[in-house]
């Protein structure tokens, strides 16, 4: 018997890619048809899932077909039915249902921007109007009610990191703190912890709704403004940084990682969240493929490797910087010791 044939070139990938946004364009009419709720409830057929969704059955048996080829349904017969994944994230009965983040992670002038990636790559960066590090940007309203959900995983990996359940007095500056979910978990966990949120004054209103919610507003202050410009204070014994350095280039992450070893009693430490690639750069993909992301909607941020980012806060003063990695997330924390 010969031996086997070596594999053939393939154009199937580069299809594939050129129909990539009909994939995103049917994850989102899924979600905005109520098809994984629908079909956790028991509607199960195409005829039951349109007549409950409002839409064409033709309409609904091709949706569902295709959320089925792009591994978000599974189907047997004419039954369709949530895959794990799908069940636990897309259906809104979850607690831990991800899918209103959409509207963030589809914001349109973010998307359309992707439109001229050919000249933004000649760029080096996206400039203009409606970046993503504009002052106020509205879009950070958006990203603090729509993404609350997604934190709340790696909330609990930053909480254990600084052991929050001991229970010790803990005076917290969140920074950008969004949503205010790492904050507000930190207190949750240690009725000893006060947390003073930064971020701008129009988000702001979000986390403090979210710490009224969370039964820590009494230990919950806030200070509005520009990361870069604001008094923080002093004397916090921890700092969170959560997707906040990615955002901008080597030179002005350690200028405010100096501002933020400053705000830091000594031995306090500043727990970083973010995209962290490997040294390749390539690996893993969810990692690696954020400084896409970041090519597109900033002027000059990045992902950085861990080597990057250990470099950034040593040379901003932080003496011991341990990575902690975090299973089932795409992201990782960085803990600095000052």
């Amino acid at each position: 018997m010969g031996s086997a044939s070596p594999s053939q070139p393939s154009p199937a990938l580069f299809f594939q890619m050129a129909g990539a946004y009909q994939a995103t364009q049917v994850l989102k009419s899924a979600i905005e048809l109520g098809i994984f709720t629908i079909i956790g409830s028991g509607q199960t057929t195409a005829a039951a899932i349109a007549k409950q969704a409002g839409a064409a059955e033709r309409g609904v048996r091709i949706l569902c077909d295709s959320l089925t080829v792009l591994g978000f349904l599974t189907k047997k017969g004419d039954v369709y039915a949530l895959t794990q994944d799908s069940a636990m994230f897309l259906d809104k009965k979850s607690p831990a249902y991800l899918a209103g983040s959409i509207g963030f992670l589809l914001y349109e002038p973010h998307v359309r921007k992707f439109d001229d990636l050919t000249n933004i790559v000649r760029k080096g960066g996206a400039t203009g109007n409606d970046s993503a590090v504009d002052p106020e940007h509205p879009m950070w309203v958006e990203f603090a009610r729509a993404m609350a959900p997604m934190m709340h995983m790696p909330a609990q990996a930053i909480a254990e990191a600084i052991n929050a359940k001991a229970g010790k007095p803990l005076k917290v500056l969140d920074i950008a703190a969004g949503h205010g979910v790492s904050g507000i978990t930190v207190a949750q966990q240690n009725p000893n912890a006060h947390i003073v949120a930064v971020d701008w004054k129009n988000v702001l209103p979000v986390a403090h709704e979210n710490a009224q919610k969370a039964g820590v507003a009494a230990r919950y202050s806030t200070i509005a403004g520009n990361a870069f410009d604001v008094d923080y204070g002093n004397g916090y014994d921890v700092a969170l940084i959560t997707n906040f350095l990615h955002h901008f280039d080597v030179a002005t992450c350690e200028k405010f990682l100096k501002k933020v070893h400053t705000a830091l009693k000594p031995d306090g430490k500043a727990v970083t969240l973010e995209f962290v690639p490997n040294a390749d750069r390539v690996s893993p993909p969810p990692a690696a493929l954020f400084s896409l992301m970041m090519l597109g909607t900033t002027p000059s941020g990045d992902a950085y490797t861990f080597a990057e980012l250990d470099s950034m806060c040593k040379n901003a003063g932080f003496r011991d910087n341990r990575l902690i990695e975090m299973p089932g997330s795409p992201e990782s924390l960085v803990v600095s010791t000052k």
